[in-house]
């Protein structure tokens, strides 16, 4: 079952690790496949001092501050694509980036494998055709870790532990 727009209707905080465990479904063509995601990273708000709303509103970042359930894609380094989920509601920008999936670990990855670019930019998770979440009957746990690849961010946002990783 495909999770509803009242799912990222919440706080990061609380969609974020109950993500893990669910299945990202992407469809190409006529080929539907099924991943697990097992590791994800909450970025919330202005304040936090990681995240691109940090700067308020921006061309790159305006998806963000809509409400949750649609897709914030980005390009690092100038070849990797990040894909984030946008959650929580409209006006009040927070995201979780997808870290990893069974069988691909590592956001340039995932969006290379599953072919995500810039055409999934604020595309809704509820009416695609071609990307969404479903629930799943698995239980699962998970661990919390500091966010990786955010020293600019300085403390405390460095050592917050939204970073939900599945444990095996």
């Amino acid at each position: 079952m495909r999770l509803t727009r009242s799912f990222f209707d919440r706080d990061v905080l609380l969609a974020a690790p109950e993500l893990i465990g669910k299945m990202l479904v992407r469809k190409r063509k006529d080929v539907i496949s099924y991943h697990t995601i097992t590791e994800v990273e909450a970025y919330r708000g202005i304040e936090d001092k990681a995240s691109h709303a940090r700067f308020g509103r921006t061309s790159r970042n305006s998806i963000m501050f809509e409400h949750g359930g649609l897709v914030y894609v980005y390009l690092i380094y100038g070849m990797h694509w990040m894909l984030n989920f946008v959650t929580g509601s409209e006006g009040q920008p927070q995201a979780v980036l997808l870290r990893g999936l069974e069988g691909f670990d590592g956001p340039g990855k995932i969006t290379r494998a599953l072919e995500v670019d810039k055409s999934f930019y604020g595309e809704d998770l509820m009416k695609s055709e071609r990307i969404w979440i479903e629930s799943s009957a698995e239980k699962v746990s998970f661990v919390q870790k500091p966010r990786f690849g955010i020293s600019y961010a300085g403390e405390p946002w460095v050592s917050m532990p939204w970073r939900y990783i599945k444990v095996q």
